[in-house]
């Protein structure tokens, strides 16, 4: 008979309850309970990581990373100030519960992923979405009703596709693994999102991908 040491039983128990608390990460608020959780807070800053090694030169992959971190940060604030818009000048349930997850769930995204991934690679930390996000929100101002709608639908759908894109090529580009997981992370976020999208936008019969959505 093989006796089983009481230490050793202790020692296994705590490992794996330390294996299982290490695993569990935050989900963005609202987001269903399927979804991937939100990677966990990078590093703090000043550790060292590849882009803030001190007296380190600056690669064009590290250069890359700053602009990429950077367009999501003010493309995220864009998000939100649509969103916020929407929810305001939309005459359907359905698209301003649309609009309430894309600024809570970009808020969130921006707060406790991007910007502090920024400070650790000394990227700018934009506070107003860019002037192409400007001019486009500024448009949709002058919309209301279903012109809104289906100027907000579709303005959603292109930019999450080309998000979707960029999320992507960085996961595979980046050699910061804390940018890695946010770009990989990210990417299936924005695949989630966009399936919502299409669903609202068959639901207003509201075209994306350049073709007509026939309702369900």
């Amino acid at each position: 008979m093989v006796m089983h040491c009481p230490e050793r039983i202790l020692i296994l128990s705590a490992t794996a309850l330390l294996g299982a608390a290490t695993a569990l990460a935050q989900n963005p608020g609202g987001m269903p309970q399927q979804q991937q959780p939100m990677p966990n807070q990078p590093n703090s800053p000043g550790m060292n990581t590849p882009e803030s090694t001190p007296g380190a030169a600056t690669t064009a992959q590290q250069f890359g990373d700053q602009s990429f971190v950077a367009k999501e940060i003010a493309g995220g604030e864009a998000e939100v100030e649509m969103g916020q818009l929407a929810q305001q000048k939309s005459q359907s349930n359905d698209v301003k519960q649309l609009a309430q997850k894309m600024v809570s769930d970009h808020s969130q995204m921006g707060d406790k992923w991007f910007k502090p991934v920024a400070k650790q690679i000394g990227a700018s930390i934009p506070k107003t979405p860019d002037k192409k996000d400007k001019k486009m929100i500024a448009k949709m101002q002058a919309l209301s009703g279903q012109d809104f709608d289906n100027e907000y639908l579709q303005e959603l759908w292109k930019g999450h596709q080309k998000n979707l894109k960029d999320f992507k090529e960085e996961a595979q580009a980046t050699q910061d693994p804390n940018l890695k997981q946010v770009a990989q992370q990210g990417a299936t976020i924005t695949q989630q999102h966009l399936q919502l999208i299409e669903q609202v936008a068959k639901n207003h019969n509201v075209p994306v991908e350049g073709k007509e959505v026939s309702s369900m």
